[in-house]
């Protein structure tokens, strides 16, 4: 595989002093027009140590405007980054749309490193490349720009390199004993790296092999690519937009010339299995729920000792009392160890950024309890049936929902997902009953009344979602909430079920070890 990276090619300081006045300003006109796009560019940087990774990023923000551009580096994770899942930091770093992202020592470094010195097997650096594989088709599903360059050295000229670099005291600071010690591992380094560009170039992310020796060489081809990926990606962005809004155009057409179809009678959807009867009285919910409050209090300070994180998401009908089941299960804990996140539309921040990428940023270090008042399920729900985005894209998500969440459970979170089910009835007796109360008038909005008008394409969408999304690890709970206090309760009893059985994992895991 390379070489093609090992003839020894060079471009003479007077072809690329001819060639770059001309390339530069091509890409900081790129990078302007990048700023109204509605994607980002990731640039992940990977190769042999010496074969020039942090020269050409640091070329890259010598040519072009720094201000647009985020460049990030990563070592062993620090104590905040160890206490959360892996992509985490990666997640936390991505570039809005309009920038690019250079990334060095990225998420391959890891698993490469791994494999190199034996701490993993085939199969099993086979199987550490599978997140990486989702986490870039996932953002390049929403139109991330991933470009990938392994630079590289014969053996011969890594050592020329090192050497070269150690002998001029300017210089001799860039190596160091691990650069050495991957040199005397080269051959495995290679093997490995074969391996893992041959799994991971695909074709929304492929991997560039450029040959490093040469640092102008290397540089035009860096530039030059970078330069066609982002002419080419603007250019099929634009044309996809087009296409789009056509399609949308004679979509239209049809539906105002068509007769509407004879519709369906209703379905049962398995919101229609809960028994809408359930209740608990006045005196056995004040006793139920004293008892679990004691109960999660103990399982929750428990969960802060064993370092056992929680996330609770809660979703549910308008007025199906999520407000209130989370106001009785924050009251079992205390301040400092929970954050309540209410969802609402999202902020411009947000909005150029991936649509996990607010949720992601979200999740807490080890011990602490994270409330949604919704969630990521409102690109399943909420922007499916408003058209908020196209179909495709709420397809697609179930799938990168269940590995998000996959991604929680694996490392070890605890979470737990709740739908509050109220009849339509009910919904509407709640709905007239805020309207007349001073303190909740607040609550009820036009927006509410109009999403009535949708009961059954949400019913709908709810049905999908739960089938879709409930996982082994990841399971919803319907609540019937037509009773607020059996809810309330019902919830309560739940997370603290979940509480108790991941302390009793935890503990056979000690024991077993």
């Amino acid at each position: 595989m390379f070489e093609a990276a090992e003839l020894g090619r060079k471009i003479s300081r007077e072809e690329f002093d001819a060639l770059a006045p001309s390339l530069r300003t091509d890409l900081l006109d790129l990078q302007q027009q990048l700023r109204q796009a509605d994607f980002p560019v990731i640039i992940v940087f990977a190769g042999v140590d010496g074969a020039g990774k942090n020269e050409s990023v640091n070329l890259i923000n010598e040519w072009l405007d720094p201000r647009w551009i985020m460049t990030r580096a990563y070592g062993s994770p620090s104590d905040e980054e160890a206490e959360r899942p892996h992509f985490w930091r990666f997640w936390r770093d991505l570039p809005p749309k309009g920038k690019i992202g250079l990334f060095l020592s990225s998420w391959y470094h890891d698993p490469l490193i791994d494999r190199v010195h034996g701490h993993i097997s085939t199969v099993e650096f086979d199987q550490s490349l599978l997140p990486i594989i989702r986490f870039e088709k996932t953002l390049a599903d929403e139109g991330a720009l991933i470009l990938k360059f392994w630079m590289h050295l014969s053996r011969p000229a890594q050592k020329k390199r090192l050497k070269s670099l150690e002998k001029n005291p300017l210089t001799a600071w860039q190596v160091t004993d691990t650069d050495w010690k991957h040199y005397e591992l080269y051959d495995k380094f290679v093997a490995a790296a074969e391996r893992m560009i041959m799994q991971t170039s695909k074709g929304h992310a492929s991997w560039r092999i450029v040959e490093g020796a040469d640092s102008r060489y290397r540089s035009a081809i860096v530039l030059q690519t970078i330069k066609e990926a982002i002419t080419a990606h603007l250019a099929a962005r634009t044309a996809a937009r087009k296409v789009d809004a056509e399609l949308k155009d004679a979509a239209r057409g049809k539906d105002e010339d068509a007769t509407a179809p004879a519709a369906l009678p209703p379905q049962p959807s398995i919101l229609s299995s809960l028994d809408m009867t359930q209740d608990v009285d006045s005196a056995a919910y004040t006793q139920a729920l004293q008892e679990q409050r004691a109960r999660l209090a103990h399982l929750y300070r428990a969960a802060i000792e064993a370092k056992l994180s929680t996330i609770l998401v809660f979703e549910g009908w308008d007025a199906a009392g999520k407000g209130g089941a989370i106001r009785r299960l924050t009251n079992a804990l205390n301040a400092r160890d929970y954050q309540a996140i209410p969802i609402a539309a999202p902020t411009e921040e947000e909005r150029a950024q991936h649509y996990l990428w607010r949720f992601w940023r979200h999740v807490a270090r080890a011990g602490r309890v994270t409330v949604f008042d919704r969630s990521w399920y409102g690109r399943v729900l909420v922007e499916r049936v408003e058209g908020f985005c196209s179909e495709e894209a709420w397809r697609r998500a179930y799938g990168e929902i269940n590995d998000f969440e996959e991604q929680l459970t694996r490392h070890g979170i605890v979470l737990c997902k709740f739908w509050l089910h109220i009849t339509s009835e009910e919904q509407l007796a709640r709905f007239k009953a805020r309207g007349e109360i001073d303190y909740k008038k607040w609550k009820l909005t036009d927006e509410d009344w109009r999403n009535r008008g949708k009961w059954s394409e949400y019913e709908q969408a709810v049905n999908d979602m739960v089938e879709r999304t409930s996982t082994h690890n990841a399971p919803w709970t319907l609540v019937a909430a037509n009773s607020k206090s059996f809810a309330r309760v019902k919830v309560m009893h739940t997370v603290a079920d979940a509480l108790e059985q991941a302390l009793e994992r935890l503990e056979r895991h000690k024991k077993g070890n």
